[in-house]
Parts: structure tokens; sequence; C-alpha cells
């Protein structure tokens, strides 16, 4: 059996997404010039989200334990300080213009922590953990919003979007890599615990209720878009602008200082150990077109966060079929609708986060219905199982690509 563990992974191999930091001579940008993946994929980074609250770091959440590192000299307004960190199971990097940065970023680090030792379903010791444990509780402040956002999410996206369905997850073992295909019978046990309705939301005194026992959440889906959004505010208190990269997950805030935007590569869906692309159909016409192409288009932003899902992050390989990580809440099985690959664009973190795992289920006819009913909020960028790249018209002055965009409108 064969499988990604994205805990082997740097950051961008897992969301299809690097972020090009051109226009001041450095080193991603001369590496993407050249043409030299490996230099990319060291001098890149990429996605992120968006929140109207503001950053509230606690002081126990700095720790050691995550092995950061700072590569920061003597700052000046225009000089780029980076930050590393590992939390919430992969690689961060926080980059940040302006007289303020150091301070920026140490705010960004220790807020990173924080939300990483709340949200994590898979630790004992998170809000998220307990509640599962003892079938709902008492809420934090962020957890609230979490859940409340997520509700709403599921009404819009008619159920694309679940926290419930983490005991199916767990069944399958994407929660700890321990991968399985469970039996029809386990599934058609576990869904009857799938279901935001069944949750019982009290946002005014922040408590919530589970209805039936053994039901579980994870805030996975929209837990980094939060954290993104969460960092923007700092920035924004800090006066200060750059870019966040949660493991793939991009945010940037404000310009470069030379005034350009920062610009977005996005990833083409990768292939597997065997050098094959199972995501396309058989008889995908714009394979051949994929040959040899390391990225799908390129986004130029100065405000957004550029957020992707597709099944190629996390997968294993049992008897010649592929099985990833996006679950159909409404069948237990790993979506098979007819995208291979999602990016939102969105000032609104959180929503693209959310959004960019529900389109993935929904699939192209119906996540183009739902921009066309709020195409002020968020874009897309879409790849289908034929190849083909589709493209929402409210970025058409921001995305190129040298492949044949389809363009939604």
């Amino acid at each position: 059996m064969h499988y990604r563990n994205r805990k082997k992974l740097l950051a961008i191999g897992l969301v299809s997404i690097l972020l090009l930091l051109n226009g001041c001579g450095n080193a991603a940008e001369r590496a993407a010039d050249s043409g030299d993946e490996k230099a990319v994929s060291e001098a890149a980074a990429s996605q992120s989200i968006a929140s109207s609250q503001e950053a509230a770091p606690s002081e126990n959440t700095a720790s050691s334990q995550t092995g950061t590192s700072s590569q920061n000299a003597a700052s000046s307004a225009e000089e780029l300080l980076t930050r590393e960190v590992f939390a919430m199971d992969t690689y961060m990097t926080f980059s940040a213009y302006g007289e303020d940065a150091e301070t920026a970023l140490d705010e960004a680090e220790a807020e990173i922590l924080r939300l990483d030792q709340l949200l994590a379903a898979e630790s004992e010791d998170s809000e998220v953990a307990a509640l599962n444990k003892n079938g709902g509780g008492r809420l934090s402040e962020d957890t609230a919003y979490l859940i409340e956002r997520s509700i709403a999410l599921n009404e819009e996206t008619d159920g694309a979007f679940e926290i419930t369905v983490y005991p199916v997850k767990q069944a399958w073992g994407f929660t700890d890599e321990n991968y399985r295909i469970p039996s029809d019978e386990e599934l058609a046990e576990l869904l009857p615990l799938v279901g935001s309705d069944q949750l019982e939301l009290d946002a005014e005194n922040k408590t919530v209720t589970y209805k039936k026992e053994g039901m579980k959440i994870d805030l996975g889906g929209i837990t980094k878009g939060y954290a993104s959004s969460r960092l923007t505010d700092i920035f924004m208190k800090h006066d200060v602008q750059g870019m966040i990269n949660l493991g793939g997950n991009v945010q940037v805030y404000g310009p470069k200082p030379d005034g350009s935007g920062w610009r977005v590569a996005i990833q083409t869906p990768e292939r597997t150990e065997e050098n094959t692309l199972p995501w396309l159909s058989q008889a995908a016409s714009g394979s051949a077109a994929l040959a040899g192409v390391d990225y799908i288009g390129v986004l130029e932003t100065d405000s957004q966060a550029v957020i992707t899902s597709g099944g190629y992050e996390r997968y294993f390989e049992k008897d010649g079929v592929y099985y990833h990580h996006i679950i159909d809440p409404k069948t237990g099985y790993p979506s098979d609708a007819d995208l291979v690959s999602v990016t939102i664009v969105s000032e609104d973190g959180t929503l693209a986060d959310g959004l960019s795992t529900s389109m993935f289920v929904l699939g192209l006819d119906k996540a183009s219905e739902i921009w066309r009913a709020h195409s002020d909020e968020f874009d897309m960028i879409l790849m289908d199982t034929d190849g083909r790249l589709y493209a929402t018209e409210g970025i058409k002055e921001q995305f190129t690509s040298d492949l044949e965009i389809h363009w939604i409108a």
C-alpha cells in the first residue's frame, strides 16, 4: 500500500501553491525564472485567511518545543524578515516588511502556537478533543466563532462542508495515517453521526451540545484560514505588510515596498511516486498539456487569501485504486466529483479555507452556481478531471496561465 505522508513533506507540497517573492531580486524569483523546481521549493511559500477580530496572543503559548527559527537581521522598513515555525502538523513561514516587523512576527508565532494547542482534534489536551470526549461543553471565543462559521458554511454549501465527518475520517485512517478501507457496514453505522444539524450551539453563552453519542468534530477545514486571519490582524496592528504561509495556506497583507503585488503560483496536481496522474480521467484530453508544467497559473494580489485543496495532497493506494482524504459527508467515501484542484481567492481567509474543500466535493457545476450567487465574496480557479482549467471572471485581470483558461461568468 502506497500512501502520502504529509509529515514528511515541505509545506508547499501539501497544498499546491507556491508564493513567488518577485520584484525584490530574491531567490524565489530567480529560481522560478531559471526553471529550477527544487530551488523554487526552497525559496517559496504558500496560502491563507481573514477575520475581523483583533489578535490576542496568550502568554502561555510560546514554546521552544515547536522548533522555530528566525533569520532576522537589523530591521528596516524595506527589509523582509522571515520566521519559520512547525505547528498544526506542518511547516509555516511568516514574512513581513516594516519598522515593527520583528515584534509582529513574535506575536504571530505566539498566536499560531496558542491556536494549535486550542483547536487540534488529534491532540488530547486541546479544547476540541475535550468537547469530543464529553459530547460538548463550554467554548472559548475562538472555538465558538469557528463552530458558528462552520454551521453557516454547511448550510451555504448544501452540507458539503461538514465538521462532524471526523469519525468517518478516523475510520479511513486519515487522522493518524493508519490507512484502511472501512466496510460498507462500518460506514453505515458512522454516517448517522454526521450532520451539523445535530450540534446544538448556544452562541450567546458559548456552549455546544452533541445530540448523538459518538459524534466528534474537527475544525481543521477552516482552522488555518482563521489563523491566517488572526495573523493578518497582528500585521495590521503593527502597520507591517507581508505574507503568511501556513503549510500552504497563503494570505498576503499589503503590497511590497515597491508597490507591486505578490505573485502566487498555483501548482499543477502532483504526480504519484509512479509518475502517474490518477486524479485525471483515463481519457483526459488535458493531461498531455500538463506534461512538464509545474504551475497551473500565477495570481497577483496584495490583499487576499489564496487557498487550494486537492485529493493529491493526501491519499493512499490499495489494489490499484487511489483513495484521497476529501470525504463526501453524504456517502462517507472520498469525493468522486469532477474536480481535481480547487483554489479559492478571497479577502476572508476563513471562508476561502472552508470553500476550497466544499467546492471540491460539490463539483464544477454546483461550485459555479454558488460563485454566481456570491461573486462579491470570492473567486475560484478550478481544474477538472479532464485537465481543463477554469477561473471566475472576477480575477480576469489578476490570473494568467500558459494553459487555456475557460472563464466562468
